[in-house]
């Protein structure tokens, strides 16, 4: 074989391409471009796709966080009948001091603290020498003034029968008559000071001025006494109470006035008797607002007949009020205070808020009374966050049964 034909056959044959229509090569370098661009979108939209998911589960989250978690709780339909409890002092019914109203020194004493004692019982006798002998002196000088009145008598007796014959002028007879009335006048004043001193000698001895309990004897044998009505500091020589019947005054406040009427039952717990109550009733009211204090007094009657109580005690008085128009009761952490005034959070169907406004009443220390904004079927939240606003959105968690709602209050 030649030369030139062995070249000829080893010479590549090059086609053209007919209608356009690429070679093998250009389809695999389009296919390759294909499934790398298939892959780098592949590899962009696994690495973007989670970051999108996140963001989305992350809006999601905040949304629901952003809603406001709150307990409800009811309001509660007032009792007909209020409680009221408020401090007061027990007293008894008659207290009295005992005070001297002669001078003089202390001779014996009868009775003691803790003696029961009966109206007119002798309690101590006092010695009153100044008095005796001024009752003596009186006594002389009331002599004197009868014996010149007896003369003065006589003489104008006998004057007047011979101003009758005119043996003597008239102006003798006169002068007699009004020697008479002087003398008259003299004998009644000493009189009146014998009585007096009497009175004054009657007061040696000192009487219970009525039934009951010496609870303090501030006076010894031999104590100087002083006349009550002589000035200056007065020193009680006993002190007498009537324990069988009580009084007992209470400061009712102003809120409560209208209600605290005579006739009401009041009853009365002390300490030392726990789980024991006495029954009162309230009698009478001062009918005035003490300023000083925005209060009303008021006295309750206590039955003591066997001297239980004692006078002078602390107690708590539970005053039964006669309940006002329908009303509830709310805990005071419900309440908003707002500019506006006092508002009410009530959660509506669909767990959006409505913000009512409402007005109280009594306030009872951890509840608050309504008298007007609700009808008793509002589910009122507890504890309101000061940046809730009417129409938002909120989550209501119920609390387990017989849990407490916030406040005190049970759902």
């Amino acid at each position: 074989m030649k030369v030139e034909e062995q070249d000829e056959l080893m010479t590549p044959v090059t086609t053209k391409p007919q209608n356009g229509v690429g070679g093998g090569g250009s389809a695999r370098h389009w296919l390759i471009a294909t499934l790398a661009f298939a892959a780098v979108a592949a590899i962009v939209i696994s690495g973007i796709l989670p970051r999108i998911q996140a963001r989305n589960a992350l809006v999601r989250e905040t949304r629901e966080m952003a809603i406001p978690t709150v307990t409800v709780v009811r309001p509660q339909r007032s009792a007909p009948a209020t409680e009221v409890v408020l401090p007061a002092n027990v007293q008894a019914y008659i207290d009295a001091p005992i005070y001297a109203r002669t001078n003089g020194y202390l001779k014996k004493w009868y009775a003691d603290i803790g003696t029961q004692v009966k109206a007119g019982q002798l309690l101590a006798d006092i010695e009153t020498p100044e008095v005796d002998q001024q009752l003596g002196q009186a006594r002389a000088d009331l002599g004197t003034a009868e014996a010149n009145l007896h003369l003065a008598e006589i003489t104008a007796n006998r004057y007047a029968g011979l101003l009758k014959s005119d043996s003597v002028s008239k102006q003798e007879a006169d002068n007699a008559e009004g020697n008479y009335a002087a003398q008259k006048a003299t004998a009644q004043a000493a009189e009146a000071n014998v009585r007096r001193l009497e009175q004054l000698q009657s007061f040696e001895k000192i009487y219970a001025p009525f039934a009951g309990v010496i609870t303090a004897r501030n006076t010894d044998i031999g104590a100087l006494i002083d006349s009550g009505s002589s000035g200056g500091a007065r020193t009680e020589l006993f002190h007498i109470a009537q324990p069988d019947k009580l009084r007992v005054y209470v400061n009712v406040p102003e809120a409560y006035s209208q209600a605290a009427k005579p006739g009401l039952t009041a009853d009365l717990t002390l300490s030392e008797f726990p789980g024991r109550r006495f029954q009162g009733t309230l009698v009478r009211t001062a009918n005035a607002i003490d300023q000083a204090t925005r209060t009303l007094l008021v006295e309750i009657s206590v039955n003591n007949p066997t001297g239980t109580l004692l006078s002078g005690a602390y107690a708590q008085v539970h005053l039964k009020l006669p309940g006002g128009a329908s009303s509830f009761t709310l805990p005071v952490n419900a309440l908003l205070f707002r500019s506006e005034g006092l508002r009410v959070a009530a959660v509506a169907d669909g767990g959006h808020v409505d913000l009512k406004p409402i007005s109280i009443g009594h306030d009872y220390g951890t509840e608050v009374e309504i008298v007007a904004g609700l009808t008793g079927e509002e589910s009122i939240v507890a504890n309101p966050p000061d940046s809730l606003e009417s129409g938002q959105e909120v989550r209501v968690v119920r609390p387990s049964s017989g849990d407490k709602a916030p406040g005190g209050a049970k759902q």
